[in-house]
């Protein structure tokens, strides 16, 4: 199963981050875990510098922006495989 954390203090462009994964995973019939991580103590943990950050599987794919969907569906994909 995916592993999927958002990164971020809980603003709005965290929550369209953790939008947009919610989307592609109902789209691609995917399952995954996701966690959202609002503790700034455990960011750098991730190597986070800038939320929203994005984690899949072990590998921070996404920091300080909002990525395109198309971006977080390959990452996905890759992850599964």
């Amino acid at each position: 199963m995916l592993d999927i954390k958002v990164l971020g203090s809980g603003c709005p462009n965290c929550l369209k981050v953790e939008s947009i994964v919610r989307e592609v995973l109902a789209e691609k019939k995917l399952e995954a875990n996701i966690e959202k991580v609002t503790d700034r103590n455990r960011f750098l943990d991730f190597g986070l510098m800038m939320t929203p950050g994005l984690w899949v599987n072990g590998k921070l794919v996404s920091s300080g922006k909002i990525p395109a969907k198309s971006s977080v569906e390959q990452w996905i994909l890759e992850a599964v495989k």
